[in-house]
């Protein structure tokens, strides 16, 4: 039976590195949590070690029930093809918002992973919501550094100057592949689509020096990608200003970024407001809808319009009821899917908290 698009109550996290710029996409109300948020958890489904790790349904025939439980109930229709062997959701979405620099981290590799039970591939890709003036990421190691050279560095302190440091705007989307050594930078506020794991490994975390935050440094450099390995020009950082995209109805949409993994597509309505609504398509997948920037109207057969605000996450069923999206103008929807019919995620399956 096909189901309705879900909405999720969103998950918190609190983070040392977060902020209260979550406050704009409608994640913090007053009174604002004493701990900065860094981290708000759209669709989630990870399970125990996790806390606070599976999302559950915020409104509708399914309000309250948790992600795992609906997958238990409804996989097939809520999964279809993308149904993993490890039952779970095949991606994690979240919102981050970086008052401070996050850790220069990495994540394991498949490699790594297949050896190491307790470890599990994340590959991601940040879309930039937000940026100050000067805002940066780091993503990856200076090509002719060495394991060794940045071993010592580590040790010295000094190896956030032996990444690749890259300016960033709002409509920036940043591939980063498990194993690509990266920190998000100060000021930046990002939608981030990833396989579903929260495995990271730190390597500096800015002279914190929180027992609660502690390194993983031989399980970091046994994961790093240095030289070559990294492939970093064939995985550019893309831009919805320098994408190619395809007008139709007063909409433009581009592929800001594809892997094995997930496609994340950009759907801009024009100023002009002569955007006609959209009919919602799933190709037998679960499709994440998040508006990261105005407004928008949902309709669905059988249940009552909702008005879309930015910061709202909405999960299209792999099987789903007629729905339809009207853009506000100017309004940016990311639509993120999975590409490949035959694809399992199994190598990325859900385990593993070291937060970021």
């Amino acid at each position: 039976m096909p189901l309705p698009p879900l909405r999720c109550a969103p998950i918190l996290k609190p983070r040392a590195w977060g902020g209260r710029s979550l406050t704009k996409l409608g994640k913090l109300v007053l009174p604002a949590p004493a701990a900065p948020v860094g981290e708000s958890w759209e669709i989630a489904d990870l399970a125990a070690p996790v806390i606070d790790g599976i999302s559950h349904v915020a409104s509708g025939p399914f309000a309250g029930q948790g992600l795992s439980q609906l997958i238990a109930t409804h996989g097939t229709a809520l999964l279809g093809r993308a149904r993993a062997l490890s039952g779970h959701f095949p991606l994690l979405i979240k919102y981050l918002d970086a008052a401070e620099n996050l850790s220069v981290q990495v994540h394991p590799t498949a490699e790594y992973a297949r050896t190491h039970p307790g470890a599990h591939l994340k590959t991601e890709a940040w879309f930039v919501i937000s940026a100050t003036p000067g805002a940066s990421i780091y993503r990856g190691v200076r090509p002719t550094v060495t394991p060794a050279e940045f071993r010592a560095a580590i040790a010295d302190g000094s190896a956030v100057n032996l990444l690749v440091r890259e300016p960033v705007v709002a409509g920036d989307c940043i591939p980063l592949e498990s194993g690509l050594c990266h920190a998000l930078g100060t000021g930046v506020v990002v939608a981030e689509v990833q396989t579903p794991s929260d495995t990271t490994f730190r390597v500096f975390d800015w002279n914190r020096n929180d027992p609660a935050r502690p390194l993983h440094i031989e399980q970091a450099m046994e994961c790093i990608l240095f030289g070559a390995a990294q492939r970093l020009p064939e995985r550019p950082i893309t831009s919805i200003a320098r994408a190619k995209p395809m007008w139709s109805d007063g909409l433009r949409a581009a592929t800001l970024c594809a892997n094995d993994y997930f496609e994340i597509e950009a759907i801009e309505a024009s100023p002009s407001g002569d955007a006609a609504p959209f009919a919602c398509s799933t190709d037998n997948a679960p499709v994440i809808l998040m508006l990261v920037r105005g407004e928008a109207v949902m309709e669905s057969d059988g249940h009552h319009p909702e008005h879309l605000r930015a910061g709202d996450t909405v999960l299209l069923p792999a099987d789903l009821v007629p729905t339809t999206i009207d853009l506000a103008p100017e309004s940016l929807l990311l639509r993120a899917v999975m590409p490949d019919p035959a694809r399992t995620i199994n190598d990325a399956r859900p385990h593993g908290e070291h937060l970021s």
